[in-house]
């Protein structure tokens, strides 16, 4: 029996950002040189596969550094950590190796320095986030108000609108944020701002990427994980720009193929932190089942690359 046509769209750039690159290549470079176990202070980036695969080499994921062994190295993750974390490693005589995304301690300094001109600050972003709690975490507790929505930015009642600052996490729907910052601009004309968004480039890419094929698409799959904000923000934009059927799988064995029956056309793509081979086996998975005709849309080619930290190369 024929099996079925199915064109299959494939986002560009999709995957592997430079900050989750630079912090895996962080974990295999401090085992290689120090022998394992190396301890990681939570997930050095949200996914599963990429955390089970450095456990396989011999790193060590922890919640918090008192399970770290004296003498052993700690990694902190790409998301950030608050001040006090390598306070805290420093006072336990811990070697700890920052393993944070250079863009996220771009919006660290963004807050230092927003504070040090005695301006109050807001951060968009998503409450409980690693990223969050990091960037929150670089200043005195009450110097920073989260604001997650429109309505959030409605509300908001600064001390003094003439000494008002805005910061963002990396990882929002582009579009979402500028609706925020719109509301806050025309509130408070003041409103001071990052030189350049705050943003990364990665994940204003991968959604761009994502809009480009999402409305030719019967159906829509994201690779990533639950708790990865970037991945879940691209089945949101998605669904926003024409693909109703869009979805989050972590691999090719959550895929349910009845999900399927009846559709000519298929967006792939991944958030920052998955790895090719996951969108490799859904390719497999669909080329076993389906006739495919498989097409790369590229919005952009990156090339950027982030040096990695002293320790590890010396």
């Amino acid at each position: 029996m024929a099996k079925p046509a199915l064109t299959l769209y494939l986002a560009a750039p999709r995957g592997f950002c430079a900050g989750v690159d630079r912090a895996i290549q962080i974990v295999e470079k401090a085992l290689a040189k120090y022998g394992a176990p190396v301890f990681v202070r939570h997930e050095i980036v949200h996914n599963r596969h990429v955390v089970q695969s450095l456990e396989a080499l011999g790193a060590i994921f922890v919640d918090e550094l008192d399970q770290v062994e004296a003498g052993r190295p700690v990694v902190f993750s790409a998301h950030g950590v608050p001040k006090s974390v390598p306070e805290m490693a420093q006072a336990h005589g811990l070697f700890y190796i920052d393993a944070t995304c250079p863009l996220v301690s771009k919006v660290h300094i963004e807050a230092q320095r927003h504070h040090a001109l005695g301006r109050e600050i807001v951060l968009i972003g998503h409450s409980g986030h690693p990223e969050v709690i990091g960037t929150m975490g670089q200043l005195p507790a009450g110097a920073v108000t989260l604001l997650e929505t429109v309505a959030d930015a409605s509300r908001f009642q600064p001390r003094d609108a003439k000494h008002l600052a805005y910061i963002t996490q990396t990882t929002l729907s582009v579009d979402d944020t500028a609706k925020i910052i719109a509301v806050l601009r025309g509130r408070f004309p003041d409103l001071a701002g990052p030189p350049r968004e705050d943003i990364c480039y990665a994940t204003s890419n991968r959604q761009a990427a994502v809009k480009a094929i999402a409305a030719r698409c019967d159906a829509l799959v994201v690779l990533g994980a639950p708790n990865s904000s970037n991945s879940m923000r691209l089945v949101e934009v998605a669904k926003l720009a024409g693909c109703k059927q869009a979805f989050l799988v972590q691999n090719a064995n959550e895929l349910d193929l009845a999900r399927f029956d009846g559709i000519r056309t298929l967006g792939v793509t991944a958030g920052a932190s998955a790895p090719e081979i996951l969108v490799q086996q859904v390719l497999d998975v669909f080329t076993m089942h389906y006739d495919t005709r498989i097409e790369e849309i590229a919005v952009t080619r990156e090339d950027i690359e982030f040096k990695l930290p002293r320790a590890l190369l010396e």
